[in-house]
């Protein structure tokens, strides 16, 4: 019986439409087809093996299970995986990658003969709807289809192929230098079947795109590989046809294992997305930030006032939330979500995060957008109304809403980046009124968000708890870095939030009871938040120490540079979504602010 791995053991491929998860045991445990939010073929992840998985590996462990494999590694700065296992009889190769879709989307995996002859196993086992729904499997010609309503998954490979306990084997031995490809493609069902792959060719392909977009990067500085690595990853969630980034390609992988906080991510948060275009222009790409920045307009139309803070990958506005009750949850975390509730919440920080993307966007030389620009006039004028109400705040709490006070920050951010575009000259406004809305948010943060006593600013108007967002107050530019209030409100959170190891959690949590985000139970340290503070760190001078934070947080890193949403202090491994967006820009930008402070160890 397959048992899904840690978080950290998978690894990531993808064809930027949609993205597999690969354990150290050759098992693909996770593919949604055609899209990242399609249903998945392979819910492996967040059941057992009854659900849905692809195993391929030496017949050397119990039953025939491959064990992990001994070494793995992405092929040089690309998203092709390669996995070696060393077996008495020899040593073996399997290439894992997603070409960039020209048609059909595909997984292909290559198995090369190292050394000695090794006998290997291919266990299919495709079940659609997220595991529910058995397919009708049966033969066309030479090649394997899966057929259930409106999706059909075809296999293509040269060995011979049976069906066993409604899984599809084939049982084959590689000597040096041979090579067996194994090829999936989805097609609509009542399409005709997809073309017949060409491996050898796709792998030179995927390996040369990944390779010049790579060299697109401007960053060269001493964290370079971790940047790269970064960068891939968000470039693989971002949805090549409409531009939109999803946050991460998995849903329901537990913020805290056994426990209920497991949410969809494999959508378009206006946040995230907008963040990761900063990042992405930052190191040099501003293809992306352009096609970011149409799909925004298209998302948000002729209706700005109802802005959403996410959508679908293509601008789709219904993300209804319902539980896959037949999905025991990934280690037991109940229950398993597809779509998001949160899509209908009020989060005013959007409005700041969004603009100051597109200020961002601006300021580097992407080609003006006349409509963009309204569209930053529109979505201030309608902050200039709603700025001062309560909203569920970055976190995306499910408590009564609150006066956060980094919602208002944000909403200080979005007057004053669109104050600077109307002084630049570049766009018409009401330049003196929005300059004393900006003055007014930032009076009524300083006085009402901030304890004078604990010299720190708190989580929300009159509460005495802290949140982590309140580290990019200096980031943001609301207050300068070596102002006592910010000072004061950095070691607060170091003393009050962070773990033993240093790192930050996101805000109090209740444990046993309810908490402020209307949820039982705990989560472990949120990495953007640990990133953000080793970036303030650096801002008030304390380098050194930011660095070593920062060179800790890349040690979380699994062997190929990923990082999922949290780290679990008390368990020591990687907890939430994966890989995450989130944990990835920051880990950028503190890269490129170290690099400019010389802050480094060589």
């Amino acid at each position: 019986m397959h048992v899904a791995g840690r978080i950290e053991d998978y690894a990531l491929i993808g064809d930027m439409q949609t993205a597999a998860l690969v354990c150290r045991d050759g098992t693909v445990d996770w593919l949604c087809l055609p899209r990242f939010d399609s249903p998945a073929v392979f819910a492996g992840l967040l059941g057992t093996e009854e659900h849905g998985f692809w195993r391929m590996g030496p017949v050397n462990g119990p039953g025939g299970r491959p064990a992990p494999a001994d070494r793995r590694r992405y092929r040089g700065d690309s998203l092709v995986l390669e996995s070696e296992w060393d077996t008495p009889r020899g040593t073996v190769r399997v290439i894992d990658f997603m070409p960039p879709r020209d048609g059909a989307p595909q997984l292909i995996r290559i198995v090369e003969g190292v050394s000695g002859r090794v006998p290997m196993r291919s266990q299919l086992r495709m079940r659609f709807s997220y595991g529910w729904v058995v397919p009708w499997v049966h033969k066309v010609d030479d090649r394997t289809v899966a057929v259930a309503g409106p999706d059909s998954v075809w296999l293509d490979t040269e060995v011979e192929t049976y069906g066993k306990d409604l899984t599809t084997f084939s049982d084959f031995t590689v000597s040096p230098g041979e090579r067996i490809a194994f090829t999936i493609s989805w097609q609509p069902s009542h399409h005709q079947p997809p073309a017949v792959a060409d491996p050898e060719g796709s792998l030179e392909a995927t390996e040369e795109f990944w390779r010049e977009w790579v060299e697109q990067c401007t960053y060269h500085g001493p964290y370079r590989d971790a940047v790269v690595r970064s960068l891939i990853t968000l470039k693989a969630l971002t949805y090549a046809p409409t531009g939109g980034i999803v946050a991460a390609p998995t849903t329901s992988l537990p913020e805290c294992i056994g426990g209920v906080r497991n949410w969809d991510y494999r959508f378009t948060w206006l946040r995230d997305a907008a963040i990761t275009l900063s990042s992405l222009l930052r190191t040099g790409y501003r293809e992306e930030a352009r096609a970011w920045r149409e799909w925004l307009l298209r998302a948000v139309a002729g209706d700005p006032e109802n802005l959403q803070i996410m959508y679908g990958i293509a601008g789709e506005r219904e993300l209804g939330e319902n539980d896959l009750t037949w999905l025991p949850g990934y280690e037991n975390s109940r229950p398993v979500r597809v779509g998001n509730g949160a899509a209908g919440q009020l989060q005013l920080d959007v409005y700041g995060e969004v603009t100051e993307a597109l200020h961002l966007a601006h300021m580097t030389g992407l080609a003006r957008n006349d409509y963009a620009s309204l569209l930053q006039l529109k979505l201030i004028q309608w902050v200039e109304k709603h700025w001062d109400e309560p909203d569920e705040g970055i976190w995306e709490v499910r408590g009564p809403r609150r006066h956060f006070v980094h919602s208002k920050v944000m909403t200080w951010v979005a007057v004053d980046r669109t104050v600077k575009v109307i002084e630049s000259g570049d766009v018409d406004g009401p330049l003196e009124r929005w300059k004393d809305l900006r003055e007014t948010i930032h009076r009524d943060v300083c006085e009402k968000g901030y304890d004078k006593e604990r010299n720190t600013f708190t989580q929300s108007y009159g509460s005495q708890e802290l949140d982590a967002s309140l580290l990019l107050i200096p980031q943001m530019g609301f207050l300068p870095p070596d102002d006592k209030r910010v000072i004061g409100t950095i070691e607060a959170i170091q003393r009050e939030l962070g773990t033993e190891d240093g790192f930050v959690m996101r805000y109090p949590t209740a444990g046993e009871g309810v908490g402020v985000d209307g949820l039982e139970g705990d989560e472990g340290a949120f990495l953007a938040c640990s990133f953000w503070l080793a970036d303030d760190l650096a801002m008030i001078g304390r380098v050194d120490e930011a660095r070593k934070l920062f060179e800790r947080l890349l040690s979380l890193r699994n062997d190929l540079g990923l990082l999922a949403e949290e780290w679990d202090p008390k368990l020591k491994r990687q907890v939430g979504n994966f890989p995450q967006a989130f944990s990835h820009v920051p880990l950028i930008d503190t890269a490129l602010r170290l690099t400019a402070s010389g802050a480094y160890g060589g």
